[in-house]
């Protein structure tokens, strides 16, 4: 086997390795690319990937329910209009679960639908209104306090609170929620826990809460944010992709 060939199997195994096996031919595609300057076929990558063995571990295919029920006092404002033309417009929040310290802890996230950029999170042992505030905040502040942002969730408890209300008025934030056991409402945050739970999070999850937070945290804000390619964004990590568009746009 040639020189060449040798060190672009190792570029590839290593790109695999950092998404921690989640990688497929067309993600590894567009790492090589963003990350490396490497101009490489997506048959070619696959070819590197069996002579490595690497086997990709991507998701099934998941049919949701459809509902119709909306909330008469919170609409679905967004209404699945997920292609927004400018940050700070629409935020996205939703809450899972994670296994840690031989207990559930609860994850709450924030995205701006603009790139699919996570901007907010938190991590506790409650999944209250508090745990879904700290994340808005955390998106708040990150985000240099903007006004006018429309804040779409699913109808849990945590997001029709007062407490979570209140803190919406308090900057100034109009809210939406999807229609009751729609996931498609929210599907842009559907997929951030999904690839965070299939290409990142281990098996057993984790020894400690600490742990947790450490590894988490460097996900959704760095590799996730700055380094994994992302389908919405022709394959630019939503950060770079954000940066890109403001910068070809004059926005600062």
């Amino acid at each position: 086997m040639d020189v060449e060939r040798l060190a672009l199997r190792s570029k590839v195994k290593q790109l695999f390795r950092m998404s921690r096996n989640a990688a497929g031919s067309r993600t590894l595609v567009e790492m090589m690319r963003e990350q490396l300057d490497v101009k490489i076929g997506r048959f070619k990558v696959r070819a590197l990937m069996r002579e490595a063995s690497l086997i990709s571990k991507q998701p099934s295919s998941h049919a949701y329910k459809l509902a119709q029920a909306e909330r008469v006092d919170i609409p679905n404002h967004l209404d699945r209009e997920f292609d927004v033309d400018a940050p700070n417009k629409v935020w996205c929040g939703d809450i899972t679960y994670i296994w840690a310290d031989s207990r559930w802890h609860y994850l709450a996230v924030v995205i701006d639908l603009y790139r699919r950029r996570v901007i907010g999170w938190s991590l506790s042992t409650s999944p209250d209104a508090e745990l879904a505030a700290k994340a808005l905040d955390m998106a708040y502040g990150q985000r240099g306090q903007p006004q006018g942002v429309l804040f779409h969730s699913d109808q849990g408890c945590q997001y029709s609170s007062r407490f979570f209300r209140q803190r919406l008025w308090r900057y100034r934030m109009k809210q939406s929620m999807s229609r009751r056991g729609n996931c498609w409402d929210n599907a842009p945050m559907e997929r951030v826990f999904r690839s965070l739970k299939t290409e990142w999070i281990p098996a057993f999850g984790y020894i400690s809460r600490p742990e947790a937070a450490k590894d988490i945290g460097h996900y959704l804000m760095d590799y996730y944010n700055w380094r994994r390619p992302h389908q919405f964004n022709n394959g630019v990590p939503p950060a770079k992709a954000e940066n890109l568009t403001n910068l070809l746009s004059g926005i600062s």
